[in-house]
């Protein structure tokens, strides 16, 4: 029996009829209704024809979470009087509840995907609701691209809805093609807000890792708002982790603790949305993830206690490093959050941070697209038949380095070919439902272990176990396997293991083919077409550790590692890796690292799981980095020559090498000059003073007159170095070369110029005393500095190619008196007051009224 009473109460059925003539006009719509408002729930019923409204129609909708799948699901049955898979199923990874009957699925974003690359058409599905597409999951904006080609190309008459729990749908408008977007106003009531901050200060989140400090004031925050307040508290945090160590500090409190994340098991979440019993009086304390912003509406909240935190995907592309982060939450998320408290009632946000600091938050979220890993949407948009995705309609375009660090990891595992092209192997990878790199070590470990056992491995790795399991991967696996029904991730395990195994197994996976869309004749996988198995053969692996060790290796091959002491491991991509005090794992001598995170300010990645591997394993896995040959390079201050053989950043083997090729050597010794500078050259005092003369030459005259900065130095090594250069072998042979000598060679002898040099920039200048005094070029105009009574009588200021020097005139013990470029002026005007001062500190030293005419001398008057 159909709950009319329910259905007409929700304030999204007011704008069901404009969203049917929208579609009806346009054939696409935008659909903003707060959290709450039934857009998840009644309006596929309404658009399927399921409330005697119009003709039946069949709907999809795609959520982005399994959860949610599920909920929505069996909301909806339940609204329609039924049970699930009856008119409304669902369908998410490992489990399909539908029937012949089912007109409304609904669907995880994930398994919308697959079904579009297996039917682009999607035959006998007349309405898509794209649900909560506002959080930009990566996998709904690349199905929305995918469906807005179907409709361009295929099914002009398919319904498309872009559902949104914010008003910010002027994108999402754009995309579909200036579709109209139909708003619906939810019941909103008050909701007051409490800034609750911690009243010490608390570290700020990196990587994984949350203050405790922080959880502990969540915890206290709870317990306030319970004592100050009446209904359910909704609290949210980043991750099950959080959630567990928060549960655990809210015992005695006399409510119920309950705990919603995409891993809790069935009956919880139903525990949650069905509500609290009013007949009980218990009060209800639900921790949750960012499932319940949007996705999911839990009944019974008066009171949201938010930590502040969400976690988005992040991937160093130079590390190989892909991972969950923990970041602040965003103006978006945390409006979201507050609202959940004013659903049915006046109430309460508790904002565990200051009001100054709301201010500071970004406005959004990131989008998926723009800092996730983007292997498998690259993949998926080469089966699509658009390597490049330049021609999906997508709200943000992917960035290219993340791109093309994708297309790279999926040319090395033969997804695609050397051009972009999926293969036939790349197909069946996209087809199992797991990261590239994960399908690669599903399929070629098969091979290799079986494939029930190499399943069993991709199956941990799909789905980090939890913390509790340790960070032994081998010893995760033997505990997952152990474990009864009372371990909820052991359950979803051995699920996912199930279905890898069938995906695995050539006598029931799926045949490769021709991806959908794609030009006939798919780019066949190469290691195929040569008759053999580019990805690695190791004979028999036997023992759990050896094919755990094999598996990872496989999937994630840059991060096999060698021990460098101490529980500190490199990776090939060159990384650093350290593993917690206390792990079995720190005896290991190598390690394939399965999941790590580096915070900004580390040093080195934290290893949080790994399994043990020998090197005739890592250099199996890792083999397209091997290299080997001899290498000749600059290192701690000198030439290194040696015979190398490497894994990446690993050194597998390293011996001398006596007798380096020439080349090579001098290659070596060019870095290191470049590296140290030019001063590894022997400069005399004459050298220096060549090479400040030619470049003040260079700076005044320009010309054929060289260049001798260090650049332009280095950038022409051959034109003066040579043949000394050649004939060095180490540092010491550099600082036997004379460079006053070397640089001689870059005068302009051939236009005769040469010949002038001590014309134009004289090393020193004969002043009236008769001295001949070096002229200084290093600055920006030559300086003379010379005594003052050398160069009476003389009128003019000297001048060098034609720039006059600045004279520094010195006093008769050599310290500085005066600095002048015009001399005439000086003697007129200045000369006065500096005999003034000097004639009394020294008086047996000529001081004439009038300097311009004065014999020039370097001697006292007694010895004139």
């Amino acid at each position: 029996m159909i709950r009319d009473d329910i259905l007409g109460s929700l304030p999204v059925h007011t704008a069901v009829p404009a969203l049917k003539s929208a579609l009806e006009e346009h054939g696409c719509a935008v659909l903003c209704a707060p959290p709450g408002t039934g857009k998840t729930t009644l309006v596929p019923l309404a658009l399927a024809g399921l409330l005697g409204d119009g003709p039946v129609r069949r709907v999809v909708v795609a959520e982005p979470r399994r959860i949610a799948a599920r909920a929505a699901a069996r909301r909806m049955a339940w609204l329609l009087g039924e049970r699930a898979g009856e008119r409304v199923g669902f369908t998410v990874r490992g489990e399909r509840v539908v029937g012949r009957d089912t007109v409304v699925e609904v669907v995880t974003t994930g398994v919308l995907l697959q079904r579009l690359q297996r039917d682009q058409e999607l035959a006998g599905v007349d309405v898509v609701i794209l649900d909560e597409c506002h959080e930009r999951h990566l996998d709904a904006d690349t199905v929305a691209a995918f469906l807005l080609d179907v409709r361009a190309a295929l099914r002009p008459e398919l319904r498309l809805v872009a559902a949104s729990a914010t008003t910010d749908a002027a994108g999402w408008a754009r995309l579909l093609g200036d579709a109209p977007v139909v708003e619906a106003q939810g019941v909103s009531y008050p909701v007051e807000v409490v800034w609750a901050p911690p009243v010490k200060p608390v570290r700020p989140p990196h990587g994984m890792r949350v203050d405790p400090a922080l959880l502990t004031h969540v915890a206290s925050v709870v317990r306030r708002a319970l004592a100050e307040r009446d209904g359910d508290v909704l609290c949210f945090l980043p991750g099950v982790g959080e959630i567990g160590r928060v549960a655990g500090l809210l015992g005695n409190t006399g409510a119920e603790v309950l705990q919603v994340h995409g891993r809790a098991p069935a009956a919880v979440q139903d525990a949650v949305l069905a509500g609290s019993s009013a007949a009980s009086g218990d009060r209800r304390v639900v921790l949750a993830t960012a499932v319940a912003e949007s996705s999911l509406t839990v009944p019974g909240v008066r009171i949201v206690v938010d930590a502040g935190l969400a976690r988005e995907p992040r991937t160093d592309h130079a590390r190989g490093l892909s991972a969950l982060t923990t970041v602040r939450v965003s103006q978006a998320g945390a409006r979201q959050r507050a609202g959940r408290a004013g659903r049915e009632a006046p109430g309460a946000v508790y904002r565990c941070w200051t009001e100054a600091e709301d201010s500071r938050l970004v406005r959004f979220p990131s989008p998926e697209i723009r800092v996730a890993d983007l292997a498998a949407f690259a993949l998926q948009a080469a089966c699509w038949g658009d390597p490049s995705a330049d021609g999906l309609a997508l709200l943000d375009p992917p960035p290219a380095g993340a791109l093309a660090a994708a297309h790279t990891v999926l040319t090395a595992i033969g997804a695609v070919d050397g051009n972009g092209r999926v293969t036939d192997r790349g197909v069946r990878m996209a087809r199992i439902g797991l990261h590239p790199r994960l399908a690669r070590a599903l399929l070629d470990g098969a091979r290799q272990v079986g494939a029930r056992r190499a399943a069993e491995v991709v199956a941990l790795l799909s789905e980090e176990p939890p913390r509790s399991y340790g960070d032994d991967l081998t010893a995760a696996w033997r505990t997952a396997r152990g474990s009864g029904g009372g371990d909820a991730y052991a359950a979803r395990w051995r699920q996912e293991a199930r279905r890898l195994t069938s995906a695995a197994d050539p006598a029931t996976g799926s045949a490769p083919g021709s991806a959908p869309g794609s030009a006939s004749g798919s780019a066949s996988d190469p290691a195929s077409a040569a008759g053999r198995e580019p990805y690695g053969t190791v004979g028999t692996v036997g023992t759990d550790d050896a094919v755990a060790g094999l598996v990872v290796a496989l999937a994630f091959p840059e991060r096999v590692a060698r021990a460098r002491g101490d529980g500190t491991y490199l990776m090939v991509s060159g990384t650093g890796g350290e593993l917690g005090d206390g792990s079995r794992l720190r005896s290991a001598p190598w390690l394939a690292v399965a999941v790590a995170d580096r915070p900004a300010t580390a040093a080195a990645a934290r290893v949080r799981l790994a399994a043990v591997i020998d090197e005739d394993t890592a250099r199996t896995a890792a083999g397209q980095l091997r290299v080997a040959g001899e290498e000749v390079r600059w290192e701690d201050g000198d030439v290194v020559a040696r015979r190398v053989e490497r894994l990446g950043a690993v050194d597998l083997s390293v011996r001398p090498l006596k007798a380096p090729e020439p080349p090579l050597v001098r290659a070596a010794l060019l870095d290191g000059l470049r590296r140290e500078g030019l001063g590894l050259l022997r400069w005399t005092r004459d050298s220096e003073g060549l090479r400040e003369r030619l470049g003040f030459l260079h700076r005044e005259l320009g010309g054929a007159w060289p260049d001798v900065s260090d650049a332009a130095l280095l950038e022409h090594a051959d034109d003066w170095l040579e043949p000394e250069l050649s004939r060095a072998r180490r540092r010491s042979d550099l600082a036997r070369l004379d460079a006053g000598q070397a640089l001689r060679r870059l005068l302009p002898w051939a236009t005769g110029e040469a010949t002038r040099l001590d014309e134009l920039a004289p090393e020193r200048i004969e002043v009236p005393s008769g001295s001949r005094v070096r002229v200084e070029y290093g600055g920006p105009q030559p300086v003379l500095a010379v005594k003052l009574q050398e160069l009476f009588g003389l009128r003019e200021t000297p001048a060098v190619a034609g720039v006059p020097v600045l004279v520094h005139l010195l006093s008769p013990a050599g310290r500085p008196a005066a600095v002048t470029a015009d001399l005439a002026s000086f003697w007129q005007e200045g000369y006065r007051a500096v005999r003034a001062e000097l004639r009394g500190r020294y008086p047996r030293h000529p001081w004439p009224e009038d300097p311009s005419t004065a014999t020039a001398t370097r001697r006292t008057n007694n010895r004139r």
